[in-house]
C-alpha cells in the first residue's frame, strides 16, 4: 500500500509535469483567496470600526439600569432611578478590567434659542468619567464639556443647526421635573457634536450631570455606563460583576443587546460574505474541476496501467484528490500572502466611501484581515479544490483497465 508521503512525492510530481496548466490552477485558487480576504477584511473592518464607535460614542461596554428601564424609563425616568452614591458603583471602579464607570442622567424637553423651541433629548454626564468613554463623540465647533460645575451645554450639529444656535449663545432648557411642575435652565453653548448616527445628532444635547439633575430635582441617574479595558471581555465582566449587584436590584446590560442598529449590519453583511464565499468557491470548484478532469484525460494510459500491475482504486483515488489539495494549500497559501500584503496597501492609503445611510459623513475605510478571516480563506481553497478533485478522481479510480491500455493505441 502506498504511504501518505509517498502519495505527496507523486502528487507532487505530476503535478509539475505541466507546469503552465498547474500554475493556472494555483493561481485561480489564489485569486479565490484574495478576493475572499479584501471583500471580508473590508466588511470586518466595517464591523470593528462601527462596534467600537457605537461603544464611545453612546453605549459604553455594560449599562446598568434598574429592572424595566429601557422598556418603561423612557416614559418614567423618575421610577427607575440610581442613587447618586452607592457602594456598588465604588466597587466596580475597582475591578481591573474596568476603565471607567460613569453615571448618566437621561431627560428630554424642549430646547429655546430665539424664537425656534424644539424637542431634545439630553444627558446629563460628569465630563471628567465620561472622557475615555466618549472618545468617538467628535466636535464639529468649539469645545467639548469643561468642568462638572460650569453650566455649558454641547449641541448635537443637526440640532444646532435646527435651533439657528452657535458655540457662545445661550440656549433655555424646558423640562417636567420629578415633581411634576416645569422647570428651566438657562446654558452656554460651548460647542456641536457628531457621532456616527445622524438621528441621534439631530436631537442630542449634553450637559453637566450637576446641571441635568437641578433641571430634573433629582439626586440620582438613571444609568451606570462601564468602560472596559478589553471589548472582548465584555461577557466575562458581566458574568463577575452580576453576583456583585445582586443586593443592588439592578440589571446589567452589556452593549450588544443594545446595539440594534449595529446587530442588523452585522447579520446583513454576515450573509453577503456567505453569498461572496459562495460564489467564490463555485469558481474554484468549476475551475480545478476541469483542470483535473484534462489531467485524468492525458494520464488515462498511465492510470490503466497502474491498475493493471496492481494499483487499487482506492490509491489511485486518493493520488487525484492529493493532487487537488496540493493545489489548494498552494493557492490558499499564495493569496494569503498575496492578500494580505494588498490589504495591508491599500489600508495604509484608506478607502474614501460616501455617508452610508443614516449616517451624516463618509469615511476613510481600511481591510482588516485577521487571523480567523485567514483561516476562513485557506479553508475555502482547500475544501473546494477536495470537492473539485472528487469527480475527476473516481472517473479515473473507475476506470476499465482494457479501455485504458488501448486509449492511446
Amino acid at each position: 500500500m502506498i504511504s501518505l508521503a509517498t502519495d505527496v512525492k507523486l502528487s507532487i510530481r505530476n503535478l509539475t509535469r505541466n507546469v503552465n496548466r498547474s500554475l493556472v490552477a494555483c493561481l485561480t485558487v489564489g485569486g479565490g483567496v484574495v478576493a475572499f480576504l479584501l471583500a471580508g477584511g473590508f466588511i470586518n473592518w466595517i464591523f470593528h470600526d462601527m462596534r467600537e464607535a457605537t461603544i464611545h460614542s453612546q453605549l459604553g461596554h455594560i449599562q446598568i439600569v434598574r429592572p424595566g428601564y429601557f422598556e418603561k424609563g423612557i416614559a418614567d425616568p423618575y421610577s427607575f432611578l440610581l442613587p447618586a452614591n452607592s457602594p456598588e458603583l465604588k466597587l466596580l471602579e475597582e475591578l481591573p478590567d474596568v476603565a471607567s464607570v460613569t453615571p448618566r442622567l437621561a431627560f428630554s424637553g424642549l430646547a429655546s434659542h430665539d424664537d425656534i423651541t424644539i424637542p431634545f433629548i439630553g444627558e446629563g454626564i460628569d465630563p471628567v468619567r465620561e472622557a475615555p468613554i466618549s472618545t468617538r463623540i467628535t466636535i464639529i465647533d468649539g469645545r467639548n464639556l469643561g468642568d462638572i460645575k460650569d453650566p455649558e451645554v454641547i449641541l448635537g450639529e443637526g440640532l444646532a443647526r435646527s435651533l439657528g444656535a452657535k458655540p457662545g449663545d445661550s440656549i433655555v432648557l424646558l423640562a417636567t421635573a420629578s415633581t411634576g411642575s416645569a422647570s428651566a435652565i438657562e446654558l452656554k453653548i460651548v460647542g456641536t457634536f457628531a457621532t456616527i448616527y445622524k438621528d441621534y445628532d439631530d436631537s442630542a444635547l449634553r450637559v453637566s450631570i450637576n446641571f441635568a439633575r437641578k433641571l430634573m430635582r433629582v439626586s440620582g441617574s438613571t444609568s451606570w455606563v462601564v468602560l472596559l479595558r478589553n471589548t472582548e471581555s465584555t461577557q466575562r465582566v458581566v458574568d463577575a460583576i452580576t453576583p456583585m449587584m445582586l443586593s443592588a436590584n439592578v440589571e446589567i446590560i452589556p452593549w450588544t443587546k443594545l446595539a440594534d442598529f449595529y446587530n442588523k449590519t452585522v447579520a446583513l453583511f454576515s450573509k453577503q460574505i456567505d453569498v461572496m464565499k459562495f460564489i467564490i468557491g463555485l469558481i474554484i470548484i468549476l475551475t480545478i474541476s476541469n483542470t483535473q478532469t484534462m489531467s485524468v484525460m492525458e494520464r488515462t494510459t498511465e492510470i490503466g496501467t497502474s491498475l493493471a500491475i496492481g494499483l487499487r482504486n482506492s490509491e489511485v483515488l486518493r493520488l487525484f484528490l492529493m493532487e487537488g489539495v496540493l493545489i489548494g494549500i498552494a493557492g490558499g497559501l499564495l493569496g494569503i500572502a498575496f492578500g494580505y500584503g494588498l490589504a495591508e496597501g491599500i489600508s495604509a492609503i484608506g478607502i474614501p466611501m460616501p455617508p452610508p445611510p443614516g449616517m451624516a459623513r463618509g469615511y476613510t475605510g481600511q481591510i482588516l484581515v485577521s487571523v480567523s478571516l485567514a483561516l476562513d480563506a485557506f479553508l475555502l481553497a482547500m475544501v473546494t479544490t477536495l470537492v473539485a478533485s472528487v469527480m475527476p478522481a473516481w472517473k479515473a479510480s473507475r476506470m476499465n483497465i482494457v479501455d485504458a491500455l488501448r486509449c492511446n493505441q
